[in-house]
């Protein structure tokens, strides 16, 4: 008598006395305590529905041993967890690996358990990737109890490392990639033996050679259908039992229907086989799907493209001694030497040393940029020439980098609402061939038409919505990878689709059309010493302060000042010999000479004086710069038909200025952040679609006024935490570019599915009416299903590159 299943795992339950427990008025067997105690888990949190649509058995539950729940424990380290947690609001965010999952029934499982564990606020698992996110208040719970759960249920959790999900990739692209090889193979051979016989190119063929090429066509198919198109049949089944509909179903009825049908024919006697129908669509239909996800590898969506930018290990200088330690071991204040070709695993500051760094992984810029001592520096960076040491300021979970990478997750699993329309017409659109299909066949079969079964078969492989199903998903995935090339970081899912109807784009000044840093435009001598005596006095004074209007003098050649003295919210004194020297705004150089200030010009910038004891010596003029790329990337924006305005909370005279320079008709200044949020609400009310481009926290309520928001690279983290997208390089050029892949994407998509339904529209009364064979099917099928990808592709094309040839003309406007 064999031993009944066990009602959780499905191995064998065996055991002496039986482990049983009485579920639903039925007695269930379970092979060990632990699946018992698992079910009854899943029972007592009404979580039965698990066992009603699950396709596989689950996964057996272990025991935790004491070093493996010492593991666990040890992940509740803060050290440790500066590697893959971050603070978010409300509390701590993981990434995690989960390993045992087999199906979609596991994830609803995880996720409603996990929802029911203290303190978890959100818990949600990727299926492609078996990636969690997990957001716990820590507070309330420990992670170490929160992965135990997980653990309780027979599943593993783990903390989420980008070489781990690399490997698992391509070993699954491999895998791809040998089904898809082994189905043209397929093809190619039955398509040999099928040939003859169709085209009559061999006559008066015996039963017999008719029965062999039969066989060896069976021979040929058998693995093709079970090794690769096995994915096509465990997609169906667990969409069957999830009750969701999606092109696997009809995939997989087509192939299993015409296998059987074949191998009937071949044993018991008939007129027609369609082994090598089988062959082909499976082939065509994984090369549709082989270019897919061969963009979405490429486009690295999923984040491991830019995690492998993270080195694992760093170089720590301690007491002139160097160690090499791992990367989530480092602390913020500690040192890291980076040197040339090696990538910066941390954020900080360079305290030694200068050289070249590649940021492309960060601001998409792939051109080297000059980093020296003071400078601020990503992990990510590739340095290129000289050994430098970094003190560290960020590292683990909280560089800039990492937040790109979530950033990215984030977007990856928003769904745009044009993705879910395409897929609920997928869904409808396969309910509704499942019903056709049937009624094909009962109508040519009442007919006596003897290809009843062809018929229908065409009509199940034709009409299979793959290409409708590829038509969004292809087109966003080619769009955000041109855009992160571009430097320009999409942080929601719906900001790749708002962009396409913008027709109005507001600017803020500083930091964002200007460099948002001081410089020196302009000096106007006033006394007895020329200018360039002037600039070493002023560069002699200045090097005693830490204002930012210091750092304009700072790279300048000084002249030694003794007794310098700051003067708060004035400016600052010394001495040269026994003259007396004075540098600051014009009131406090006037109430510390007592002299009558002379009569100049003025300017539009800020203005700063130096004088003696006697005599007013110079003005300098200090004015805020125009990025290099501001009046392109505003002609461009203009080109396109797309209103620019200025609104800045600067004074007007200089908004105005700045707006003439540049081409900007529309200019408001003095304005608060309160005004700045009822302009754009004006905009919205006259049906205008707002996009505000900013970088300061001052901007972030008239960000949040806008349908599109955009913060700069430079700009505040809370701006960019609150921004529908981040310019990482800064530059204004790319806005243009960004919107115009918008635009481009809608087309695209819209194309798409046009192409799609007339498709699916046309192929179907053709192949109701007899008129299309089942090889034909599949080629038609699977050529719709390229087009669309290839389509779609165009969009990751590389823009072409202008050079900020403007920039120079600009700043000398401005500055004269």
């Amino acid at each position: 008598m064999t031993s009944p299943a066990c009602y959780h795992c499905g191995e064998p339950a065996a055991g002496e006395p039986p482990i049983t427990l009485e579920l639903d008025g039925q007695s269930r067997h379970f092979c060990c305590q632990g699946c018992k105690a698992v079910c009854e888990t899943i029972h007592a949190e009404g979580l039965t529905g698990f066992y009603n649509f699950r396709t596989e058995p689950a996964v057996t539950p272990r025991q935790l041993t004491k070093p493996q729940l010492e593991r666990i424990r040890e992940l509740d380290h803060p050290l440790i967890q500066q590697a893959f947690v971050s603070p978010v609001k409300g509390g701590q965010e993981a990434q995690l690996l989960i390993g045992g999952i087999t199906c979609a029934a596991c994830i609803w499982l995880l996720e409603n358990h996990m929802k029911k564990q203290s303190g978890v606020l959100s818990f949600s698992v990727n299926h492609s990737t078996q990636r969690a996110r997990l957001v716990w208040a820590q507070n309330q719970a420990k992670l170490s109890d929160l992965l135990i759960a997980i653990h309780e249920l027979g599943y593993t959790a783990r903390p989420y490392q980008a070489d781990e999900v690399e490997q698992q990739l391509r070993s699954e692209h491999r895998s791809m990639l040998i089904r898809l090889t082994l189905a043209g193979i397929g093809s190619f051979q039955s398509m040999m033996l099928a040939f003859p016989l169709y085209f009559e190119m061999v006559n008066d063929l015996s039963s017999d050679f008719v029965s062999f090429f039969r066989w060896v066509s069976l021979l040929i198919t058998t693995p093709v259908v079970f090794y690769s198109a096995a994915p096509f049949f465990r997609n169906a089944q667990r969409d069957i039992q999830s009750r969701h509909l999606t092109m696997d179903v009809p995939v997989a009825i087509a192939i299993g229907l015409a296998y059987l049908a074949s191998a009937w024919v071949t044993a018991v006697g008939g007129e027609e086989v369609y082994f090598e129908s089988v062959c082909m669509f499976t082939f065509f239909l994984l090369l549709g799907r082989y270019v897919e996800v061969r963009a979405r590898f490429r486009a690295g969506l999923t984040g491991n493209a830019l995690a492998g930018f993270q080195p694992t290990v760093a170089t720590r200088v301690q007491d002139g001694d160097t160690s090499v330690v791992p990367a989530h071991e480092i602390r913020p204040g500690d040192t890291v030497r980076v040197r040339p070709g090696e990538t910066l695993p941390v954020d900080g500051t360079i305290v030694s040393g200068h050289s070249t760094l590649n940021e492309a992984a960060l601001t998409g810029e792939y051109l080297p940029e000059t980093r020296s001592t003071g400078d601020a520096v990503h992990a990510g960076s590739v340095n290129g020439e000289n050994p430098i040491d970094v003190e560290v300021t960020r590292s683990g979970s909280q560089t800039r980098l990492s937040g790109i990478l979530r950033v990215l997750d984030r977007v990856q699993s928003e769904k745009p609402p044009v993705a879910r329309m395409a897929d609920q017409m997928a869904g409808k659109f396969v309910g509704r061939v499942l019903i056709l299909a049937p009624v094909v066949w009962i109508g040519w079969w009442l007919a006596g038409a003897d290809n009843a079964f062809d018929i229908t078969l065409s009509v199940l492989v034709v009409t299979c919505p793959c290409a409708l199903s590829l038509a969004t998903p292809t087109a966003i995935t080619a769009a955000t990878m041109k855009l992160r090339r571009l430097g320009f970081l999409p942080t929601r899912g719906h900001t790749l689709e708002s962009m396409n109807a913008i027709d109005t784009v507001v600017f803020d000044k500083t930091g964002t059309l200007t460099e948002g840093r001081l410089r020196l435009a302009s000096v106007k001598v006033t006394g007895s010493i020329d200018e360039a005596s002037c600039l070493k006095l002023a560069a002699g004074l200045e090097r005693h302060s830490e204002h930012p209007i210091a750092r304009v003098f700072s790279d300048l050649s000084a002249t030694s000042v003794s007794q310098v003295q700051n003067h708060l919210g004035g400016g600052l004194s010394g001495t040269l010999g026994e003259k007396a020297l004075y540098i600051g705004h014009r009131e406090f150089v006037q109430s510390q000479t007592e002299l009558p200030a002379p009569s100049v010009e003025s300017s539009n910038g800020m203005e700063v004086w130096l004088a003696s004891g006697s005599e007013w010596l110079a003005c300098f003029c200090l004015d805020d710069q125009p990025r290099a790329d501001a009046q392109k990337a505003i002609a461009d924006l203009k080109d396109r038909g797309i209103r620019v305005m200025l609104l800045s909370g600067d004074r007007s005279n200089h908004v105005q200025q700045v707006a003439t320079a540049l081409g900007i008709d529309d200019a408001i200044g003095q304005a608060s952040p309160e005004r700045k949020l009822e302009v754009l609400q004006d905009l919205s009310e006259q049906g205008h679609k707002v996009m505000m481009v900013g970088d300061g926290i001052n901007d972030l309520p008239s960000m949040a006024g806008a349908g599109i928001s955009v913060a700069m690279g430079s700009a505040a983290d809370l701006t960019q935490l609150h921004a529908d997208a981040v310019l990482l390089n800064g530059q204004l050029s790319q806005l243009s570019e960004a919107i115009k892949t918008s635009q481009d994407t809608r087309r695209v998509i819209r194309q798409n599915l046009i192409w799609a339904l007339v498709y699916n529209v046309t192929a179907l009364p053709l192949a109701a009416a007899g008129m299309v064979p089942p090889w034909l099917a599949a080629l038609g099928m699977s050529a719709s299903s390229l087009v669309v990808v290839l389509n779609a592709l165009r969009l990751a094309r590389p823009p072409l590159l202008h050079a900020p040839e403007e920039g120079a003309r600009v700043g000398a406007q401005l500055v004269s």
